[in-house]
């Protein structure tokens, strides 16, 4: 004899709530897939067709790239690399929370972890930070930064000094 209790549909009530767990599961799963996805909070906005070329950058020349321009690139130097951050233009871009290191050398910043007001003209034109003053967790930190820039975002070149006029 069966003791299985079926409802009018001829189904097992332990079948369907099963099923309905399952597609619960199912539903949060993805749910949290795509929360946690590199690029949730961009995937749906227009992407640059093009990466940028691998070159030398300068200091001058990374600062036209701060996320001011909602369909331009947003390059970060960290640790003598430049990294195309577009791909997080909600962190980096005009008003996010990490704006402000975006269109500069944010390497001090980074390894510091401090945030300041934003970048000047006496920054631009002074020669790049050697960090040699840095401690060891500082140091530590700017590695751990441009580890993570290294796995998420695309290094399109070198932080160099400009090129001096020949005299």
């Amino acid at each position: 004899m069966s003791s299985a209790v079926t409802t009018k549909g001829g189904s097992s009530p332990n079948i369907t709530r099963t099923v309905l767990v399952c597609l619960a599961l199912y539903g949060t799963y993805k749910a949290i897939r795509f929360l946690w996805s590199k690029d949730s909070a961009n995937s749906l906005k227009k992407r640059p067709a093009q990466r940028l070329p691998y070159k030398n950058w300068t200091k001058r020349e990374i600062s036209r790239f701060d996320g001011a321009d909602p369909e331009g690139p947003i390059l970060i130097a960290a640790g003598g690399k430049v990294f195309d951050v577009s791909a997080g233009r909600g962190f980096y871009g005009a008003g996010g929370p990490y704006g402000v290191f975006a269109g500069r050398d944010a390497s001090r910043l980074l390894a510091t972890q401090s945030f300041d007001e934003g970048i000047t003209e006496e920054e631009l034109d002074s020669p790049i930070d050697k960090l040699d003053d840095l401690s060891r967790d500082d140091e530590e930190s700017l590695v751990s930064y441009v580890g993570l820039f290294s796995v998420k975002y695309h290094c399109v070149g070198d932080l160099v000094e400009p090129e001096q006029p020949e005299q």
